[in-house]
């Protein structure tokens, strides 16, 4: 029997468990009193959504609240400003009116910078004067589509830079309810050699949906690869082994292999937890028989991977069964970013501890990475110049191209956790901080 036909896990009906089912669950009745109100008030300010697998699987209950997988998944006190908490705790506990709540939550969304890095102001295309909102194309050859039945997913990471995506904020959603104006758009824009299948989690998806957007991608000649940003590779491999249409999925692959494209999914690997259960690696062995890849990406986060020591084995993992590591990011400015974040310098520590215990083969990782306004910025390390203590950058993609790969420096600050906290050492280093 073939990995394609295999079928090696018991069915488990898909089952989200959110805000307002988890009081029906023996879960709840495990946590304190104090866990169990602070997931009720700041889950109305984060979108908080688990599932059966992540509860029983992933997360180990001896260890909470720092388990490191709780800690992705279920809202923490720490995730909203002390001020916004007690503001929100006083109305909840006081029995205001539900418009009063939901003003104050809308308030303190609109402060967590929900569309961070130009996402809604400078990444949106435009097509015959008509701007184009489920699309997005910062980058000169790949175009972020968002399909509009993809934007949830099986489970919500709390750090998650587009928690925007799945909270009812008038006008800030991406979602194309269509393709047409995607295969116009890329018709006309022949540099476009990738296209990222995004949300949200396109794999949320049935199978035929997916299908409808991307089988005519398959007719253009210029488009070389295609990718998939998911996380269910993690949270609900299930949708690759025994979802109804999980034999479907395969096969749709399959075609896009057999076209002659990439097909590549960006699977989102928060730890090594993720990787070590019979689903997720029978999930990545039906995966990688169809001919399509997988590349592991993820934020190096406060309470959930912020040791070398998670990362080697995460990558040495994934490397094993056959994953590429491709990206450790930095905790965007967006959201619960204070309660994740890290200083630029510790995170680049975790990355070269990691990178110097790993075979070549996981050594195909960058990072520590900032996908920032102007493109991702990679702090590629220390150095001494002159008199000054400097951070070595380089942007791997800029919205300027001229700019990609050429080595720059920004002084050293031990408290810097984001790229607009730091400042050029020289003045040869100003173009790169210069607003586009």
């Amino acid at each position: 029997m073939s990995l394609l036909e295999a079928s090696t896990v018991e069915h488990q009906p898909y089952r989200a468990v959110n805000r307002l089912t988890i009081g029906n669950t023996r879960v709840w009745a495990s946590l304190g009193k104090e866990l169990r109100e602070a997931i009720e008030i700041v889950s109305h300010v984060l979108p908080f959504r688990t599932n059966r697998y992540v509860i029983d699987h992933l997360i180990d209950w001896e260890r909470v609240p720092d388990d490191p997988i709780f800690q992705l998944t279920f809202p923490q006190r720490g995730m909203l400003p002390p001020e916004d908490y007690a503001a929100l705790v006083g109305l909840v506990n006081a029995g205001a009116p539900q418009g009063e709540i939901s003003a104050l939550v809308e308030r303190i969304r609109l402060r967590l910078n929900p569309q961070p890095a130009g996402q809604k102001t400078h990444n949106v295309p435009v097509l015959d004067g008509v701007r184009l909102p489920g699309l997005q194309h910062k980058y000169r050859e790949t175009v972020l589509f968002f399909p509009k039945r993809g934007q949830t997913c099986h489970a919500y990471c709390s750090y998650c830079f587009r928690w925007a995506q799945f909270v009812r904020i008038k006008d800030i959603r991406f979602a194309a309810t269509e393709t047409h104006q995607l295969l116009e758009y890329l018709k006309r824009h022949p540099e476009v050699t990738d296209v990222l299948i995004t949300g949200g989690d396109p794999m949320i998806m049935r199978t035929a949906a997916l299908a409808e957007i991307i089988e005519p991608l398959l007719d253009l000649d210029r488009l070389s690869s295609i990718r998939i940003g998911t996380k269910s590779v993690a949270t609900w491999p299930q949708r690759f082994l025994t979802d109804h249409d999980a034999d479907d999925v395969l096969r749709l692959f399959e075609r896009v292999v057999e076209s002659g494209k990439q097909l590549a999914l960006m699977a989102h690997y928060s730890h090594p937890i993720e990787l070590s259960t019979d689903q997720a690696r029978d999930a990545i062995r039906r995966i990688r028989s169809s001919g399509a890849n997988i590349r592991m990406q993820s934020p190096v986060a406060r309470r959930i991977n912020d040791d070398s020591s998670t990362w080697v084995e995460m990558w040495q993992k994934g490397v094993q069964l056959g994953c590429i590591p491709y990206y450790m990011f930095v905790v965007r400015d967006t959201g619960a970013r204070e309660y994740f974040e890290l200083p630029l310098a510790r995170c680049l520590e975790i990355y070269a501890s990691a990178y110097r215990r790993v075979s070549g083969l996981a050594r195909t990782v960058r990072g520590p990475s900032m996908s920032a306004f102007a493109g991702k910025v990679n702090v590629e390390g220390r150095a001494t110049i002159g008199n000054k203590d400097v951070f070595v950058l380089e942007f791997l993609q800029a919205r300027n191209p001229e700019l990609a790969r050429r080595p720059f420096f920004a002084l050293f600050d031990p408290k810097a956790t984001w790229f607009d906290q730091l400042r050029p050492a020289s003045e040869a280093d100003n173009e790169f901080f210069l607003p586009l």
